[in-house]
């Protein structure tokens, strides 16, 4: 007697391109799924919609006899019940957050590898199985989580659409990678993707820098009382701390390659063993882990597991660093004075005109952290009602290396404004972005938003002009 097919119903598979629905259909196989329908025009999926029902469907967006989208469209609006994965060869952000606004479950990117494909199949036959637990826990979300993207100030049109998407995805219980220069706020924008979830657990954080494998284990896991000498007591792990909230794991881009296998094993199996005991406990926690460094340039290196990397990015968030959204200099300014006077119980001082030339010709390697500090100090210091601004001319004179009257001259004082050239900022900033980086032109180029070609002809030109002007 044949095997049932599982599952029950179908699983639908739409795509224009038969190695593709090859791939799908070999891979879902493989691993158990072995009901499937093979559709390679889009336009006969009402048909098959209308005939059977199907338990999922893998949708393509790019196909020439119909766009995904309008088929997705129709899908959420005439069969709301059946999830629907998208699967796209396009990484934008804007596609991705209208579809996951109109309904689709997940998101992937071409090409999926196995275990990610997998996965978001799993997860969104399980969501149609208990459709209401969701629901359920946004509606008995703690108090204040109405708007949690309010904390994030910015009017910077790329910061919005991030956080459109940083909102579309929240619901979503798969990893999320946030990744981001020092000091761009990651931290900030994971707590906002926990407060736009809904979970009504805790938002437990860790750095994972500096923690051998033994450290990860226990930090992550805890320990059975007598696990190993010393361990008098049981411990508790952060992930079940985080039980129903969110672990969020900060610099994971320096975990030991040891401590990388047991993170993938996590996330895929979503269960652990605490260190010392064989009884084995569920994963309950949403995971979202955070670097600064790139994380491509750590897999040819071969300093980082590329299939951790593919898990981890299910979702992913790229906070663009303060120099490129210079628009948000302004708001953050005005932000942080009021936040910094509160702190100090003063009344929040007054900016003279130069402020804004100032902080403009700033590159701000430090990112939004270092404008923080640097308006804190200067309201800490402020005795009168104006702020003053040779506190932080001294700030931007120290991160260069140079003093603040040698960088800012007092005619600033009498009102000129000795606002540097387009071209001496650019050039600051490719050299801020190249010591940042240790010289390494990929990851500076990573920084400053353009091509590692663009950056080697910038770098090219300025050689010659300073040969030129030797000579």
């Amino acid at each position: 007697m044949s095997a049932s097919p599982t599952p029950l119903n179908p699983i639908l598979l739409v795509d224009d391109e038969e190695q593709a629905l090859r791939s799908y259909d070999l891979n879902l196989r493989y691993s158990g799924l072995t009901n499937t329908i093979r559709c390679s025009d889009p336009r006969e999926v009402k048909d098959i919609l209308r005939s059977r029902e199907v338990s999922l469907v893998m949708l393509d967006l790019s196909m020439p006899q119909m766009r995904g989208e309008d088929v997705l469209s129709f899908i959420k609006s005439e069969y709301p019940h059946v999830p629907v994965i998208i699967v796209t060869g396009f990484d934008e952000v804007e596609t991705a957050v209208r579809c996951m606004r109109a309904g689709s479950a997940d998101y992937l990117v071409k090409p999926v590898d196995r275990a990610h494909l997998l996965s978001a199949v799993r997860h969104a036959l399980e969501a149609r199985q208990a459709p209401a637990a969701p629901a359920q826990a946004k509606q008995d979300a703690p108090a204040g989580t109405d708007d949690p993207l309010a904390s994030i100030v910015t009017v910077n049109p790329g910061m919005k659409s991030m956080l459109a998407y940083v909102q579309a995805v929240a619901a979503s219980d798969e990893p999320v990678l946030v990744a981001g220069e020092t000091g761009v706020g990651k931290e900030l924008v994971a707590r906002a993707i926990h407060g736009a979830s809904g979970l009504r657990g805790k938002f437990v954080a860790v750095n994972v820098a500096g923690l051998d494998d033994a450290m990860f284990s226990d930090t992550l896991f805890g320990h059975k009382k007598g696990a190993f000498t010393g361990a008098n007591i049981g411990r508790r792990g952060l992930i079940e701390e985080a039980a129903g909230g969110t672990l969020f794991l900060d610099e994971i881009g320096d975990l030991p390659k040891n401590s990388q296998l047991k993170l993938l094993r996590l996330i895929q199996e979503r269960e652990y063993y605490p260190l010392g005991s064989d009884a084995v406990k569920p994963m309950e926690a949403r995971i979202i882990v955070a670097t600064n460094v790139a994380l491509e340039d750590a897999i040819e290196q071969g300093t980082f597991r590329r299939d951790l990397f593919f898990r981890l990015r299910t979702h992913y968030v790229r906070i663009p660093p303060l120099r490129s959204r210079m628009d948000d200099l302004g708001p953050l300014t005005r932000h942080f004075l009021e936040k910094a006077a509160e702190r100090l119980g003063k009344e929040p001082p007054k900016t003279p005109t130069q402020l804004a030339g100032l902080l403009g010709g700033h590159a701000f390697p430090g990112n939004v952290r270092e404008l923080e500090a640097m308006i804190f100090n200067a309201v800490a210091l402020c005795e009168g009602g104006v702020l003053p601004l040779e506190p932080i001319r001294e700030w931007i004179g120290s991160v260069r290396g140079r003093s603040g009257a040698e960088l800012f001259p007092a005619v600033l004082e009498e009102g000129a404004a000795a606002v540097p050239t387009l071209k001496q900022i650019e050039e600051r900033t490719i050299s801020d972005a190249l010591r940042k980086a240790g010289g390494n032109q990929s990851v500076a180029a990573k920084m400053l938003g353009i091509t590692r070609q663009a950056l080697n002809r910038r770098l090219l030109t300025k050689k010659r002009k300073a040969t030129s002007e030797d000579i």
